[in-house]
């Protein structure tokens, strides 16, 4: 009897054995399947940041060599709008009866800087002596226009540390320019999110120097937010005064009035 009893028990215990080994097969089957879709996800978020990156980095490249392209072509052309200055000064000189030795010493230095310019080395190429030095002491660039559109450029893009280097040598380069209260408040704009006590600073110097400029109430506004937001409501009610007596007609007047009555005047 329990001979009979040992035959029928090992073929169910051999049977659930192997229902049992099935079953860990499957869910290490399925493990593997998720740890594969988890992998694939993740080389897909890779490549789409190499692929930004290189995007990016091609962007920046194109734009360096536009400018490089720029600048070769400037200073061409500076150079021979001052070879054609220089003859026309001879030209001016013989007709007033300036002496044949200078006259000679003229043509002789006139020759001597077009053969500079024949052998200046392929566009592109660095000159010999470096290259060649603007009015801050820094290599020569473009003219005020396309510097100022260049920082703007970079402000748009939220590139604030660039755009702020561009809008500094904008006014060191061109002090007297019409676009220099423009300059000022952009390079207040770039201290404002993380340096309000810098940007204060620029726009009061914006509000000193210009203020019959329409950037002016447009500092004077935002020095009273800077003040609002420090928790000087004094200073603030200040400078909003300041808006709407000395520009009333400005959109931030009315701004200013609303900040005003927030205030409790």
């Amino acid at each position: 009897m329990r001979r009979l009893l040992r035959c029928a028990v090992l073929p169910i215990l051999g049977l659930a054995a192997g229902c049992a080994l099935k079953g860990d097969v499957r869910r290490v089957e399925l493990q593997v399947t998720a740890l594969r879709a988890d992998l694939a996800r993740s080389d897909s978020v890779r490549r789409a940041e190499r692929d930004s990156t290189l995007a990016v980095i091609a962007a920046v490249q194109a734009a360096l060599t536009a400018q490089q392209s720029f600048l070769v072509q400037m200073r061409g052309d500076l150079r021979t709008d001052l070879l054609n200055v220089q003859q026309q000064m001879v030209s001016v000189l013989e007709n007033t009866g300036l002496s044949q030795q200078r006259l000679t010493e003229l043509r002789t230095r006139i020759l001597e800087q077009q053969q500079q310019v024949a052998n200046q080395p392929p566009a592109g190429a660095p000159p010999a002596g470096g290259a060649p030095v603007g009015p801050s002491g820094n290599p020569a660039g473009p003219g005020p226009d396309q510097m100022y559109d260049l920082a703007f450029q970079q402000f748009r893009a939220s590139r604030y540390a660039t755009a702020r280097l561009g809008f500094r040598e904008f006014l060191k380069v061109y002090p007297t320019h019409e676009r220099v209260p423009d300059a000022l408040f952009y390079l207040g704009e770039t201290f404002a999110q993380d340096h309000p006590d810098s940007a204060a600073a620029v726009y009061d110097q914006l509000v000193k120097q210009f203020p019959n400029s329409p950037r002016a109430p447009s500092a004077l506004y935002k020095l009273g937010l800077f003040a609002e937001q420090r928790g000087d409501k004094a200073a603030a009610r200040i400078f909003y005064v300041r808006v709407t007596t000395g520009y009333p007609r400005s959109d931030e007047a009315n701004l200013a009035r609303d900040r005003l009555q927030r205030l409790g005047r």
